[in-house]
């Protein structure tokens, strides 16, 4: 199938009503241009009525000559429609409920009122030169009369496009498809899908919607929107291009980059069992696996990769194989003969039995054992002070000896481990890495209890992991950091 499918991104504005998520105007400009060059069709990019800073976002997009459509959510409202305008944008995502459910409790309303409504606002968006992308809100759950009602004053009046919206995700696939299909039958205008996974189905309707013609679908940037959130973008479009073979503009070896830096912008952790874009997507431990990704990447990767311009990774532990220690061990640079291997494999096993997480310093560690090298240790902490308190800022300084040479560094944060780690930032700002993943567990209960801090460094195309230990938990967020800076340094000589 190679039918044009078209992609209307929202993470600017139902992605945006994630909870916890709020962004400045300059944010939302920056989302903009990485979602443009990602090669969407359209954004939307916010809802213009919602505040002053939403316009003055809006503003920023719309005249920043992006190839994208750049749409404003309205209301069936001319009021919206006219703060939309003064944005400048290109058209109005313009959501009429027509559901009986919404018509009756939340607009107080009739069915012939909100026809009214629509009629009256796709003319006056018309009458103003604006693209109109007519959303019906709750029309899963609509009659299906009103719905070709709706679809053909739609057609009537020259909007541009007809969007079905599953707004509380309750749809099925099986359903999806019989309802798209009704809707774009004999329809003059494009049908869009628009969906909510509320039951964590919204891939696989979005994807229904489209084989029953839909030729629009609607998505945000890693899933983010309100309650359980929209369909997911990376999962929509690779759905599209790998299962079905439709032809879509986005490009797949961006969609990665683009999910990070909404990631980080917004606040809201991708999952690593996160479908196509979550760190375990091609990260394979248990070695029956291991040893088939070895002899065809085929056999457990219905993914390429390289589709995605991402990296395979073997991670260790009491799953793991000895292909892929043996894999590991050569890509980490150590030379080994097969008794060796063997017995680092044993070791890691051990390990992996006790419960521990074999990071990658663990690995090193084992393997300098077994070819009876020195441990290198490029960095060493000599003296940490941390203070905190609620009326002033948190600060720490470290003492740190680095190749042989003191040196002295200090940090703020929003709190003492924050600006123990930024002083460890400070002092060894030569180092090209950055923090990707801190994570702690308490080993034992109480007030004296000993944690686990988990980091994960990124340095080039490698990731380091590294642990510290101890009841300070200061002290062993700075020992797992300075455990993992070693690793990099040396390797990095």
């Amino acid at each position: 199938m190679t039918r044009k499918i078209k992609v209307l991104d929202t993470t600017l504005r139902d992605g945006e009503q994630t909870p916890g998520v709020s962004l400045t105007p300059n944010r939302k400009l920056e989302i903009a241009k990485v979602l443009d060059d990602l090669g969407v069709d359209v954004i939307e990019a916010g809802t213009a009525i919602a505040s002053d800073g939403e316009k003055e976002g809006m503003r920023l997009i719309a005249k920043q000559g992006l190839k994208a459509e750049v749409l404003s959510f309205a209301r069936i409202l001319q009021k919206d429609i006219d703060a939309a305008m003064e944005c400048g944008v290109d058209g109005i995502f313009l959501v009429a409920p027509t559901s009986d459910l919404h018509i009756k409790y939340k607009l107080n309303s009739t069915r012939d009122e909100v026809l009214k409504k629509v009629e009256e606002c796709v003319q006056y968006c018309r009458k103003h030169g604006l693209v109109v992308d007519l959303c019906t809100e709750d029309g899963s759950r609509s009659d299906l009369k009103f719905l070709l009602k709706v679809r053909n004053l739609a057609a009537e009046l020259k909007a541009d496009r007809f969007t079905l919206a599953d707004t509380v995700g309750v749809m099925t696939p099986e359903k999806m498809s019989v309802l798209v299909s009704r809707l774009v039958d004999k329809s003059k205008i494009p049908v869009g899908i628009h969906c909510h996974d509320d039951f964590g189905m919204a891939t696989a309707n979005t994807l229904a919607a489209v084989v029953a013609g839909a030729s629009m679908v609607d998505v945000t940037v890693n899933g983010l929107g309100e309650r359980a959130g929209n369909a997911c973008l990376d999962e929509v479009v690779v759905g599209l291009k790998l299962l079905y073979g439709f032809n879509v503009g986005v490009d797949p070896k961006k969609i990665l980059s683009v999910s990070e830096f909404v990631e980080k912008t917004c606040g809201i952790p991708v999952p690593p069992n996160k479908a196509v874009i979550g760190e375990n997507a091609f990260t394979h431990e248990a070695g029956i696996h291991v040893d088939g990704i070895l002899k065809k990447p085929e056999t457990y990767e219905p993914i390429s990769p390289d589709f995605l311009g991402a990296k395979r990774t073997f991670v260790l532990g009491k799953h793991a194989g000895l292909k892929a220690v043996k894999k590991i061990l050569e890509d980490e640079g150590f030379k080994m003969n097969d008794d060796q291997v063997s017995e680092v494999f044993r070791q890691v096993k051990y390990l992996g039995d006790k419960g521990k997480h074999v990071t990658s310093v663990d690995l090193e560690s084992i393997a300098n054992t077994v070819l009876g090298l020195e441990h290198k240790r490029a960095l060493k902490l000599e003296e940490l002070v941390a203070v905190a308190g609620n009326k002033f800022t948190p600060t720490a300084s470290v003492k740190l000896r680095i190749n042989g040479i003191e040196v002295l560094s200090a940090g703020t944060g929003t709190g003492p481990v924050d600006a123990a780690i930024n002083a460890i930032k400070a002092a060894t700002k030569d180092v090209p890495f950055e923090l990707v993943e801190y994570h702690v567990d308490a080993i034992s209960g109480g007030t004296d209890a000993v944690v686990k801090i988990l980091v994960k460094l990124k340095t080039k195309d490698r990731i380091v992991t590294a642990e510290g230990v101890g009841s300070d938990i200061i002290l062993a967020s700075v020992d797992a950091m300075v455990n993992g800076l070693n690793s990099i340094m040396v390797h990095s000589k």
